[in-house]
């Protein structure tokens, strides 16, 4: 027993390994296609030696696979980085353990089938339904470092890679198990031939069809529009203590002043894009009584024909008629203010268009279920963040004298891990998007670099040109294929210049979604109301 124990933990640090590479080494997505094995082969060794406390060993290989990839979370909030381990590893456990208890009651392959089935619903779950969401590990995100290998994102979104993963995994195990157990040679010939063919298939068709549309997709242009990126690059942890935000607006603007200083007399309309969070001094609906406002509005006085873009933290008065909600917060003053985390686009008007972020980071952000937590964050002494976001995505225009309106979709930091959410920009009308985000607070650490990776899933399921401007972390420039262009360094101040590629053509993926997440759900409910059905009529 101590051998089959050993055995069992080898095979718990082997799957761990094998599904950690692929989102912390660039283009070793296809490493996930087997890097379940090893965990059913486990689950398979268990049941054939009736092993106890199963759910040990692979809760235990869940929680090795989160702490290998997400590990740096732990550089923003140690507590929160755990909890994001723990948490997320024990509803894989739950997956799992419901797995093993259909495989009771279920003949055959249909509880491995209803295994596949009820992850794709539970990362369904979590990618639309579930406030306390982290969707970091979708399975189908593996592939983010290897985007030759999935052009055809643009039909199923990242989703589809989880199916694609799932279904690799399945066919070599029969394989594999059917060889090592014997009962390869119990099936008949007609089978011995169909498994393999299968499992080539599965392996082999989804890299010839990418392929096949890298080759022939050409970039779609109804015309440009240039940007300049901005990368300030303040320590996120020192930003309020070792400079005022007058000095922060100075640097900033500074840079936007290189760009726009090389520019030709002759050169048309520009977009300047500026990171999340880079100031906190305004109030929505009051924005000209802001400093950094009207720094900002001085600058453009000189440039009339550029837009800037750039994120705020902000806050907005709850007045009497509106009544206090459980998200608002008293401040100094006396009054009531809910916050939010926007994106501006102004000019040299004045006009304050804003993007309020609508899919925020729990705990750090936003206050899950605020209705029940509000008393305990107040017992806590109000740890939570209690942002708010908009009720649906809206477009910002880019506007400029004698040129047509362009709806840009302005992607917030953590929403760009978000594929149909983001799909939403496009339906909307954006016709190019912009990520802005602020990455320095995990470190030098694989989270940015996966950060980064997930806008070019992105550009991929919407066919997108995107303008990434982080503080720090990775800003550049991402084609509609999700090639990256150009990119910045880590933890330097830059600026870049290029030309983003407008399209207002939709995918199938925008036009529809995640149907492959719609029906896995539904599939997945009929089997475990079936299982049900068959535990309560055993019983009796």
């Amino acid at each position: 027993m101590r051998n089959i124990k050993l055995t069992l933990w080898l095979s718990a640090f082997t799957f761990a390994v094998l599904m950690s590479v692929p989102f912390l080494v660039p283009h070793l997505g296809w490493v996930a296609l087997f890097g379940f094995v090893p965990l059913l082969m486990m689950d398979a060794i268990a049941d054939a030696h009736k092993v106890r406390h199963f759910f040990w060993y692979h809760y235990a290989a869940f929680v090795l696979w989160n702490a290998f990839t997400t590990f740096w979370v732990c550089n923003a909030t140690v507590g929160g980085g755990i909890f994001a381990v723990l948490a997320n590893a024990l509803q894989m456990s739950v997956v799992w353990a419901l797995f093993r208890l259909s495989k009771k009651r279920f003949g055959g392959f249909l509880p491995y089938v209803f295994l596949a089935l009820l992850w794709i619903a539970w990362e369904f779950w979590y990618l639309h339904f579930a406030q306390i969401s982290w969707p970091w590990l979708v399975l189908g995100n593996a592939f983010a470092r290897t985007t030759r290998c999935i052009q055809w994102y643009e039909y199923t979104g990242a989703l589809g890679g989880s199916l694609w993963i799932w279904a690799a995994n399945l066919c070599l195990f029969a394989v594999i198990k059917g060889l090592m157990d014997g009962s390869w040679y119990q099936m008949t010939f007609k089978a011995r031939v169909t498994l393999p063919v299968v499992t080539f298939l599965v392996l082999v068709t989804p890299f010839v069809l990418s392929s096949k549309i890298y080759r022939n997709y050409g970039e779609v242009s109804e015309g440009t529009l240039d940007v300049v990126v901005a990368q300030p690059n303040f320590d996120p942890y020192e930003k309020f203590v070792s400079m005022t935000q007058a000095q922060q607006n100075v640097i900033l603007l500074d840079l936007f002043k290189q760009s726009l200083a090389a520019r030709p007399d002759t050169a048309g309309p520009v977009l300047l894009v500026a990171p999340e969070t880079f100031t906190s001094d305004i109030v929505v609906g009051r924005e000209p009584q802001s400093p950094t406002w009207q720094r900002m509005h001085s600058f453009l006085q000189e440039y009339p024909q550029a837009n800037l873009l750039f994120g705020a933290s902000t806050l907005e008065p709850v007045g009497p008629d509106r009544g206090r909600s459980h998200t608002a917060r008293r401040l100094r003053d006396g009054n009531w203010y809910e916050s939010h985390n926007s994106a501006y686009l102004t000019d040299v008007s004045g006009r304050a268009d804003v993007f309020q972020k609508s899919k925020l980071v729990v705990g750090v952000e936003m206050m899950p279920y605020p209705a029940f937590f509000e008393r305990i964050d107040n017992a806590l002494g109000g740890v939570m963040g209690r942002c708010v976001g908009q009720d649906r995505v809206t477009v910002l225009p880019f506007r400029s004298a004698g040129a047509e309106e362009i709806p840009l979709g302005s992607i917030i930091c953590y929403e760009s891990v978000y594929g149909d959410y983001c799909t939403e920009y496009v339906k909307a009308g954006a016709q190019a998007l912009c990520v802005i985000t602020n990455d320095a607070w995990w470190g030098d650490t694989p989270g940015y670099r996966q950060h980064l990776s997930y806008s070019c899933l992105r550009a991929i399921e919407t066919r997108r040109d995107i303008a990434r401007c982080a503080n720090t972390g990775i800003s550049g420039f991402i084609d509609q294929r999700g090639e990256i262009l150009s990119r910045s360094g880590w933890w330097v101040s830059d600026q870049l210049e290029g030309k983003v590629n407008l399209n207002s053509r939709e995918t199938f993926y925008v036009c529809h979604g995640d149907i492959i997440g719609r029906v896995s759900a539904f599939a997945a409910l009929l089997l475990l109301l079936a299982l049900i059905v068959r535990l309560i009529t055993r019983k009796h």
